[in-house]
């Protein structure tokens, strides 16, 4: 995911994989020093002999498919007068992984985030710092973020453990479906779980609501929400073991009432946003 970091009033975009091996903006680091050609300043930090060195010995800890042959004439030529050397030109002759670079209104020169805080470094020592305080921020955030999810699905897991209980409750459980039901084929397999579990199809809600707009899922509770869930999981199933639609009706049905007799009430629900 993209995310931003604002190192001392500068935007640079972070593309975060959650864990260690983010990738930072090179381009909107350079914005630092020079906003109207970051690419020169990339082009200039690439063309000494200390940055080939570091990038080239940060692709040999981490890429198996760096070539060292074509390394090392970059690296006897770093230096020299006439020496350019670009993130495209790096990455197409030596099969690097530690930059990337794409042309177009969104493109732009990304770097492991190891390589970016030695860009950073070069440019400016203090400026360096203030990236590295917002990214620390970043991670920060996603860490919570994560804790939280973690503690959802725990929720939710608990929740299904109880599916497997024998309560019985007797609110919002679905009705038998009828003959007639059984015998008509749904136009989707949406539908056929809107009837499994609400009894209806779509446009049945929304003709019976007066609504021209919306779906009945807008409308359905958490624990209808996580009963359609596993009806889709199981509908999955079903279909691959090619057992016909009226069939698949019946037995997505059965399940929808033991699972949302056995949810109604269920305290855990009231753990989570919209629980009741």
């Amino acid at each position: 995911m993209k995310a931003t970091i604002n190192a001392n009033g500068t935007e640079i975009t972070v593309i975060s994989k959650g864990d260690q091996d983010d990738y930072i903006s090179l381009t909107d680091i350079a914005k630092y020093k020079n906003s109207e050609a970051p690419a020169d300043v990339v082009k200039n930090w690439m063309r000494s002999r200390s940055t080939i060195d570091f990038i080239g010995l940060w692709e040999q800890l981490n890429n198996i498919n760096f070539k060292l042959v074509e390394f090392d004439q970059f690296r006897n030529e770093a230096g020299a007068n006439a020496f350019v050397l670009s993130p495209k030109k790096w990455i197409d002759k030596t099969n690097a992984i530690g930059i990337t670079s794409k042309s177009g209104r969104y493109g732009g020169t990304f770097a492991h985030k190891d390589i970016a805080f030695e860009f950073a470094s070069w440019l400016s020592p203090e400026f360096k710092l203030y990236i590295i305080k917002d990214y620390q921020r970043l991670k920060s955030d996603e860490n919570s973020r994560i804790s939280l999810e973690w503690n959802v699905n725990r929720v939710i897991s608990k929740i299904n453990y109880s599916i497997h209980t024998d309560a019985i409750k007797t609110n919002l459980i679905p009705q038998n479906v009828s003959p007639r039901q059984q015998s008509f084929t749904y136009a989707s397999e949406a539908d056929l779980l809107n009837v499994a579990l609400f009894g209806k199809t779509a446009k049945e809600w929304r003709a019976e609501s007066g609504q021209s707009k919306g779906n009945i899922r807008d409308e359905a509770t958490i624990q209808q929400l996580i009963v359609l869930s596993n009806l889709e999981s199981m509908n999955a199933e079903l279909i691959k073991q090619q057992i016909p639609q009226s069939q698949r009706l019946v037995i997505l049905n059965k399940m929808a009432i033991e699972q949302m007799t056995s949810l109604i009430g269920n305290p855990s629900l009231k753990q989570l946003p919209g629980g009741e």
